[in-house]
C-alpha cells in the first residue's frame, strides 16, 4: 500500500497551530484603530473590526476543535507558515476592501507586498489614504520583517519541539540562545530596541511623530513601503537618508550578530563574513554606478543599500531609475537577488548561500587539481561546511531562478519590455520593491496573481510553498478521489 504524505490528522495539526496565528492576527491588526480614533477616522473602525473578529473567532475554533492534534513535524510547520502568510494578506486585503474603493485582488497585492516586505504599491497617491490604512501597511511590514510565525509562536506557543519546528519552517536556522523560546524573545527584544532608536533618531532629525514611526517600521523591517508618494525622497534631508540607510543595514544584519555585538565590543560584527561581504558589495557597486551615472552620491549610495538590503525604499523616482544605464540596473538586480544576511529581515537568496556556493565551486576545482587521495575541506567564518550544505544552497538557487524565469516569461507574454520586466520580477521575488514603474494597478489579472505568488514564495524561500503544492496534489490525486468514493467518505 502506498504511503500517504499528508493525512487527515496532519491537516488537523496544521489547523490547530494555524489557529494560534489567526488569533494573534485578529488582535494585532486592531492596533490601527487607535490611529483611526486619533485622526477622527471613525467610519474606518468597522472595516478593521469585522475581519479581525472573523480571524480571531475562526482561529479560536481551530485551536479548540483540534487541540488533541499537537504532534508537530517540520512538514506541518511549513504548511502552517505558508497558510499563515496567505491568511495575513487576506485579512489585510479585507480591511482595505472595506475601507477603500479598491478591487480585492489589488488589495491582496498591496497587503502581500507589505507583509513580505516587497514594498511595491498599486496606489498612485498614497498621501490621500487614511492614516489608519497607512499605519496598517507599516505595521504589516514591521511584523513581517521579523516573521509572522516567529512573532506569534514566541508569544502564544510554549517552547519545545513545536516552537523549534515552526521557527525553522519560516526559513530560520540561526539561534541566539540554545532554547528557541529564548531566541525568539531575544530577537524581539533586539528588534524593539532598534525600532525605538530609529523613531527617536527621526524625531531628532525633525520628522513628525507619525512619519518617524512609519519610516522606522518600514526601514528596520527592510520593507520600504512609504506613506509618501516620493518615498524617503520626499524629505529632501540628508540626515533622514543617513538614518534610513543605517536602519536598513541594521535590518539586513543577522540578529545573532546584533546579540554578540555588545558582548564582543563590536568585534563580532567586523568578523561576520556576511556583514563583510555586504559592506564590500555596497562599496564596490556604489563606486561602479557612481562612475557610470554621475549622479548625486548620497542618492546613489542610498539606492545601492536599498537594493542589497531588499528594502526597496527610494530617493530616486521609478521613472528616473528606469533611465539609468543598463549596466547599473543589472548591478542593482544582482544585489537584489543576493540580499542581506540570513537570520535578518531581508529577502533575496541571502549572502550565506552565495558564499556557500562560491566556496563549493572553489572546493570542486581544488579537488580536481589536488593529488589523488588528498582530502580537502572548506570553511566559512571558521566553521567547516559539508557537501550537503553546498548542495542545499546550490539547489535552492536553481529553484529560485526557475521561478524567477517563470515570472519573467509571464510578464513578457503580456507584452512588457523584457529588460524592465526582468528588473521588476527580480525585485518582487527578492521582496525588494525597487521598480522601473511598470508594476501598477492596471496590470492584467493573471499578471497580478503571478506577482502576488512571487512575493509569497520569495518570503517563504519557496520550499514551504512546494510542500503546499505536494499536499494539494496528494489530496486531489485521482487515486485518492477514487478511494474516497469507494469508501463513501472523504479522507
Amino acid at each position: 500500500m502506498k504511503r500517504k504524505y499528508i493525512t487527515k490528522a496532519d491537516l488537523f495539526v496544521v489547523l490547530h497551530y494555524l489557529g494560534y496565528i489567526m488569533q494573534g492576527l485578529g488582535v494585532v491588526l486592531l492596533a490601527p484603530i487607535l490611529v483611526a480614533l486619533v485622526y477622527g477616522e471613525y467610519i474606518k473602525v468597522s472595516a478593521f473590526l469585522i475581519p479581525c473578529f472573523t480571524s480571531f473567532v475562526i482561529g479560536t475554533y481551530f485551536t479548540n476543535k483540534f487541540k488533541g492534534y499537537n504532534k508537530l513535524r517540520l512538514k506541518h510547520g511549513m504548511l502552517i507558515s505558508s497558510f499563515a502568510w496567505l491568511w495575513a494578506s487576506l485579512i489585510g486585503a479585507s480591511i482595505m476592501a472595506l475601507s477603500l474603493d479598491i478591487h480585492f485582488v489589488d488589495a491582496l497585492f498591496e497587503n502581500m507586498s507589505a507583509w513580505t516586505g516587497s514594498g511595491m504599491t498599486f496606489f498612485v497617491n498614497v498621501e490621500i489614504l487614511p492614516k489608519s490604512i497607512l499605519f496598517l501597511r507599516s505595521l504589516e511590514q514591521w511584523i513581517g520583517g521579523l516573521g509572522i510565525v516567529i512573532i506569534f509562536i514566541g508569544i502564544l506557543i510554549r517552547s519545545g519541539t513545536a516552537a523549534a519546528r515552526l521557527y525553522k519552517s519560516e526559513a530560520r536556522e540561526e539561534k541566539i540562545k540554545p532554547n528557541i523560546a529564548n531566541t525568539l524573545r531575544k530577537a524581539l527584544e533586539i528588534y524593539l530596541i532598534y525600532t525605538a532608536l530609529g523613531i527617536f533618531l527621526f524625531i531628532l532629525a525633525g520628522l513628525p511623530i507619525f512619519d518617524s514611526i512609519n519610516l522606522t517600521f518600514t526601514s528596520i523591517s527592510t520593507g520600504g513601503m512609504s506613506i509618501k508618494n516620493a518615498n524617503v525622497g520626499f524629505y529632501q534631508n540628508d540626515l533622514v537618508y543617513i538614518i534610513s540607510m543605517f536602519l536598513m543595514i541594521v535590518g539586513a544584519t543577522s540578529f545573532t550578530i546584533h546579540y554578540r555585538i555588545a558582548k564582543t565590543k563590536g568585534k563580532a560584527l567586523l568578523k561576520d563574513v556576511q556583514f563583510q561581504l555586504m559592506i564590500s558589495l555596497i562599496i564596490l557597486a556604489s563606486a561602479i554606478i557612481l562612475v557610470t551615472n554621475k549622479m548625486v552620491p548620497i542618492e546613489e549610495i542610498f539606492t545601492v543599500i536599498s537594493a542589497i538590503t531588499t528594502t526597496g525604499a527610494n530617493v530616486v523616482p521609478a521613472h528616473e531609475l528606469a533611465t539609468w544605464k543598463s549596466s547599473s540596473l543589472i548591478i542593482l538586480m544582482v544585489l537584489m537577488v543576493i540580499g542581506g544576511s540570513s537570520g535578518s529581515t531581508v529577502g533575496g537568496m541571502k549572502l550565506i548561500r552565495v558564499i556557500t556556493v562560491l566556496k563549493g565551486m572553489n572546493l570542486t576545482v581544488t579537488n580536481l587539481v589536488s593529488p589523488e587521495g588528498r582530502v580537502v575541506s572548506t570553511r566559512i567564518g571558521g566553521k567547516k561546511i559539508n557537501e550537503r550544505e553546498i548542495k542545499e544552497a546550490s539547489g535552492y538557487m536553481v529553484i529560485f531562478f526557475m521561478f524567477l524565469v517563470f515570472g519573467w516569461l509571464v510578464m513578457t507574454l503580456y507584452g512588457y519590455d523584457p529588460f524592465t520586466a526582468l528588473f521588476d520580477v527580480v525585485s518582487l521575488i527578492s521582496n525588494n520593491g525597487l521598480s522601473t514603474g511598470i508594476v501598477f494597478g492596471g496590470l492584467p489579472l493573471p499578471v497580478k496573481l503571478t506577482l502576488i505568488f512571487l512575493m509569497w514564495i520569495g518570503r517563504l524561500e519557496i520550499i514551504p510553498v512546494l510542500v503546499v503544492f505536494r499536499t494539494i496534489g496528494g489530496l486531489i490525486s485521482p487515486r485518492r478521489i477514487k478511494n474516497s468514493m469507494r469508501n463513501g467518505h472523504n479522507e
